[in-house]
């Protein structure tokens, strides 16, 4: 299988491109890629915690499902090795409903006998990404005061495996 297509080319947010076409069947993007996310919740949801951290973005961006989920790898292997599942709740927030095509486009010798230019340069689907809008959150914690720096280091952690920064921002619940 060929690599993946580095993600400075899907970045930038765009509107949600549905073809519109004079055939039915033409007028919509045909296969949704399987999301590479497997939970967007881990740890204890039901527990109610003392703090919530959460990771914010400071850009408008679209966030890849497979660095979502490299993230979320990251931070809950952390907090479930120090402090077990049942002492934190971690949640992934947006959700990558929007596909990422490609239009394959060959080079090199014979490659203009299969190759379409751009006279059929809708694509085809290769990925799904989240669209994050600035101040939204990304990821939240939810622990209590004796792993508040634990859960700090897990979020910062996450933050290194997305595009963009961000910023940590932590809450009291009463």
């Amino acid at each position: 299988m060929a690599r993946i297509r580095k993600f400075v080319s899907y970045r930038r947010i765009e509107r949600p491109y549905t073809r519109i076409s004079k055939y039915k069947e033409k007028s919509f993007v045909r296969a949704n890629p399987n999301i590479k996310v497997v939970a967007f919740e881990t740890g204890t949801p039901q527990k109610k915690f003392k703090y919530t951290l959460k990771l914010i973005s400071k850009d408008d961006l679209q966030i890849r499902d497979n660095a979502l989920e490299s993230a979320k790898q990251t931070s809950n292997r952390l907090l479930e090795k120090s402090i077990g599942t049942s002492a934190y709740h971690l949640k992934i927030k947006p959700y990558p409903h929007h596909i990422l095509r490609e239009n394959p486009i060959a080079a090199g010798a014979g490659a203009d006998r299969f190759s379409t230019g751009m006279q059929k340069s809708f694509g085809k689907p290769i990925g799904a990404a989240a669209q994050v809008r600035r101040g939204q959150t990304v990821f939240q914690v939810s622990v209590n005061k004796a792993n508040l720096e634990l859960a700090k280091t897990a979020l910062t952690r996450a933050s290194k495996k997305l595009p963009c920064s961000y910023t940590i921002q932590m809450t009291e619940n009463k």
